[in-house]
């Protein structure tokens, strides 16, 4: 069992057939016993990505209530939310001083160091930092966390 975060390039894999969504969905499933944590921002940003695949026809009116009914049913029943709370956005300014990072980016990733903090806090094995996008996995990585990108799990 392990503890995962996954950001919002990562959560859409799981629902919507594209590089690395079998690595992903093996490791999200229940029998795995892994735990994944999201950020609340993250559910946002899924209906965002979707809606955009929806007006670039990649994605049938159908097929996105198909797949926003499972995302949102996951957000209760498995994933482990983080939500935006006051210090997670005071500790957003650090980092986008530090970080080439888009606002949501930083959010993630604070939300990501909340969570690995309160898993060490608690005597438990740090959290694997999961995402699509190669800057935001580098200023993960110089915060410590350990990291895995989906797109080289084809």
């Amino acid at each position: 069992m392990a503890h995962f975060f996954g950001d919002s390039s990562v959560l859409v894999k799981r629902h919507v057939r594209e590089v690395g969504t079998s690595w992903l969905q093996a490791l999200t499933d229940p029998s795995s016993g892994n735990t994944i944590i999201i950020a609340e921002i993250s559910i946002v940003e899924v209906y965002s990505a979707l809606n955009r695949r929806v007006r670039e026809t990649s994605l049938d009116r159908t097929g996105y209530a198909r797949v926003i009914t499972d995302f949102e049913a996951l957000c209760v029943s498995e994933y482990q939310l983080i939500e935006l709370t006051t210090p997670i956005i005071s500790h957003t300014r650090d980092l986008l001083e530090r970080y080439p990072l888009r606002a949501n980016d930083a959010l993630q990733l604070v939300s990501a160091l909340t969570a690995n903090a309160a898993l060490i806090a608690a005597g438990l094995p740090a959290l694997t930092f999961l995402s699509a996008d190669n800057r935001l996995l580098n200023a993960a990585q110089t915060e410590g966390l350990a990291t895995d990108n989906p797109n080289i799990h084809p």
